[in-house]
């Protein structure tokens, strides 16, 4: 009996990470949509990037990340899909971590797209443990994913 209720936990964490993932990413990316130009600006903000790759990038991101939230979502090669995921996340985690470390007053550009909003100052420790959460969910989704639902896992 303690194995299936134990089984049945993990199976609960399983499922609310894929699909609460699965909204994550394709919430952002949503609102990444048809905002190319307050996109580029968000990139170019970090000062990674030349503008043209920011150009670049506005136009890919907000793709992919609806891409990885419909692959978690329908089940579909969910151990690959949380990898790039998690490498997505670390570099994310990167850019922001540097971008605190260099002193910018950035906006983070993960759900509401709006570099000219100078009202609200990014909360780095905040923003850098949503998504440190969030790879955890992603770690959790790639050692044990939510097989249930899905299409081909």
């Amino acid at each position: 009996m303690k194995k299936l209720d134990k089984s049945l936990i993990l199976d609960l964490v399983s499922a609310f990470a894929r699909f609460f993932m699965a909204y994550i990413w394709i919430a952002a990316g949503v609102e990444k949509l048809n905002k190319h130009f307050t996109m580029t600006q968000t990139i170019e903000a970090y000062q990674i990037f030349t503008p043209e790759w920011s150009h670049y990038l506005a136009y890919l991101i907000g793709p992919l990340e609806i891409a990885g939230g419909v692959l978690l979502l329908l089940g579909l090669f969910m151990r690959s899909a949380a990898k790039v995921g998690i490498i997505v996340l670390v570099l994310f985690m990167i850019g922001i971590g540097q971008a605190w470390a260099r002193g910018l007053d950035i906006d983070c550009g993960c759900f509401e797209v709006d570099p000219a909003n100078t009202d609200q100052v990014m909360d780095y420790v905040k923003t850098l443990g949503r998504d440190l959460f969030f790879l955890v969910l992603m770690v959790w989704i790639w050692v044990r994913p939510f097989k249930r639902f899905a299409i081909y896992p």
